[in-house]
């Protein structure tokens, strides 16, 4: 799930590894996937068949610092969080995204806006 994704890629970076290997899931590379487009994560690829398929994530760093100064879980299994795309609004006055889970998919926050899609705010990274 991508909470635990979340927490490798942290581990990941405290300790400045320039990649990361996680095991496979649908959700996961999507997720991936809006953080590579918006840049906090170099490259993302998949790899290997099932069952032991793996995702292959290059971390980003910028003048030795992480690409990923932190995130924050908004919807937990006891408590989802789900907003319009007229109240989806910016994270650290625009400097971070929210990734949100719709039903067009998983996007970033901006990404909803120009869309016009609301959805449940999976979390929030900066």
């Amino acid at each position: 799930m991508y909470t635990d994704l979340l927490a490798r890629i942290k581990n990941a970076q405290a300790v400045n590894k320039p990649s990361l290997k996680v095991p496979f899931s649908n959700m996961d590379l999507d997720v991936l996937n809006v953080l590579a487009k918006e840049g906090f994560v170099e490259s993302v690829e998949k790899k290997g068949r099932m069952p032991k398929r793996i995702i292959d994530i290059k971390l980003k760093y910028e003048n030795n610092r992480p690409g990923i100064e932190g995130s924050k879980l908004i919807s937990k299994p006891s408590r989802r969080l789900y907003t319009g795309y007229k109240d989806l609004r910016q994270v650290r006055q625009g400097y971070g995204i929210s990734v949100i889970s719709t039903p067009e998919g998983i996007m970033s926050n901006r990404e909803a806006r120009k869309k016009k899609v609301g959805g449940q705010i999976l979390f929030e990274i900066w």
